[in-house]
């Protein structure tokens, strides 16, 4: 989140969109969902679309939260919803429907280009990229690209070389910054490509992917 800016750079926005690449036990949503909620300034609706080709049980991702108990309440919430999630989309509704989660089974790349969202911040997550390539490679960071506006904010732990040049290839301005123990440095940015980027709806957040809950 600090990364990304927030929660500032969402203050008093109407909507605020963050995609994500690899859910995992959902702990990135979970803690963006808290820190949404005790904002006063917070936007009116959080949509957070998240990609994950191996999803964790129901009951793992309560437990993960164990450790964090300001999660907990937020976490048992996510697990009473967190069944059938068989490859597709699953939409999942939270605050009377202020906190969206969009939910995409699959392969990142593949899910990604069936979006019309447009992204307000970027989470790249997952395995490193020596244990999980596809999820850092080019293809993935083409596809997040064409979820993203120009000034779309990128935060990641990894600093890898080959994440920076794939990234920059794509659009994104990239630099090191000092990274929370034990990681010496993260890595933070925004999309802003050299030549115009093709809109991908009619307006911020506008298209919505399919649910299949």
């Amino acid at each position: 989140m600090k990364g990304c800016g927030l929660p500032a750079a969402w203050a008093s926005q109407p909507q605020w969109c963050v995609l994500e690449t690899g859910f995992g036990l959902g702990l990135n949503f979970l803690v963006t969902w808290q820190a949404w909620k005790a904002d006063p300034l917070r936007p009116r609706l959080l949509h957070f679309v998240s990609t994950e080709a191996f999803p964790a049980s129901a009951d793992d991702v309560l437990r993960s939260a164990a450790t964090h108990p300001e999660l907990v309440p937020f976490a048992e919430q996510l697990q009473r919803q967190l069944w059938g999630l068989l490859p597709g989309f699953h939409r999942l509704t939270f605050e009377d429907g202020r906190v969206l989660l969009t939910l995409c089974i699959g392969d990142a790349k593949a899910m990604l280009r069936e979006q019309s969202f447009e992204a307000d911040s970027v989470y790249l997550d997952g395995f490193s990229p020596q244990r999980n390539p596809d999820i850092w490679d080019l293809h993935t960071f083409k596809a997040v690209a064409r979820c993203c506006r120009r000034g779309t904010r990128v935060a990641t732990w990894t600093v890898a070389r080959s994440v920076r040049d794939a990234l920059a290839q794509c659009g994104f301005v990239v630099k090191k910054t000092t990274g929370i123990p034990p990681k010496r440095d993260n890595l933070q940015g925004e999309y802003n490509p050299a030549w115009e980027p093709k809109r991908r709806c009619s307006r911020r957040g506008a298209g919505k992917p399919p649910a299949a809950s």
